[in-house]
């Protein structure tokens, strides 16, 4: 059992949770919980390290779960398990992701685009819903919070190893959705979302939360879309409209006809 915090896997560990510039260098991040560990059971090629305590190695579900990712594992003492956790209640294992995204596909037909996205709670709840709704690559935008940030990852629940996610520039952003039409969820948008056609290729961008989209946004959209609001309400939390949006397309795109159907 590991009990020092001078161990070097700890020490590593915590540099993974403190430091972008480390977590970008070593192309790694940090997952905690069983529920995280049983998404990456799923992938168990991205895993690097688990780390665990003896209590939760004694729990049912750490057998299958350690049957299914072949990672080197060691145990650790309770009082290491909290130091390297980035949590107020520490989990009873945790594990050393590869950040290596999944590939774009070729021609996307629905992408999500953040622009300067600060808040981690709201960027891991994004990651999660588009996960959710069957977008197919999120983009994020300079000033977006890291991704691999514990607290987006936390939010994503398992986004990050089911969602290509991409940090780029805006003439990388213009480039892939060329061929699309690129919408600005907004206040004052001319066309409420429900009345998008969602199921032809389509890229949605959610701006910053206090400044809403920038110029580079802007200058990119086709449109600005809105979600009516009732009474006195001006806007929803980022994450909120995000989700809102996303699952009207999810369900348009559900609805489409089968081309491949017999009529």
């Amino acid at each position: 059992m590991i009990s020092s915090p001078a161990n070097p896997k700890v020490k590593y560990v915590k540099r993974l949770q403190a430091e972008r510039r480390f977590r970008r260098r070593e192309r790694a991040f940090v997952v905690e919980g069983t529920r995280w560990l049983s998404e990456l059971a799923q992938w168990p090629a991205q895993a690097l390290l688990i780390l665990c305590t003896e209590q939760w190695l004694n729990t049912a579900v750490s057998t299958p779960i350690l049957q299914q990712i072949p990672a080197p594992m060691q145990v650790v003492s309770d009082e290491l398990m909290r130091l390297m956790s980035d949590t107020e209640t520490a989990p009873g294992a945790l594990a050393v992701v590869k950040n290596t995204p999944q590939p774009l596909p070729e021609r996307p037909s629905l992408l999500l685009i953040l622009d300067a996205i600060a808040n981690p709670g709201n960027l891991g709840t994004m990651l999660r819903t588009a996960a959710a709704a069957g977008v197919e690559g999120v983009l994020l935008a300079p000033g977006c919070v890291d991704a691999t940030n514990p607290k987006v990852v936390r939010g994503g629940m398992g986004a990050h190893l089911r969602l290509p996610i991409h940090q780029v520039d805006w003439s990388q952003i213009e480039q892939l959705t060329g061929e699309m039409q690129t919408w600005i969820a907004a206040a004052d948008g001319e066309q409420t979302y429900t009345a998008v056609n969602w199921t032809t290729p389509a890229a949605l961008t959610i701006g910053n939360e206090a400044r809403g989209p920038g110029q580079a946004a802007q200058a990119i959209a086709d449109g600005r879309l809105t979600i009516p609001m009732h009474a006195a309400t001006e806007s929803l939390n980022a994450a909120v409209a995000a989700a809102v949006i996303l699952f009207e397309a999810a369900r348009q795109r559900r609805q489409r006809p089968n081309p491949k159907s017999k009529t």
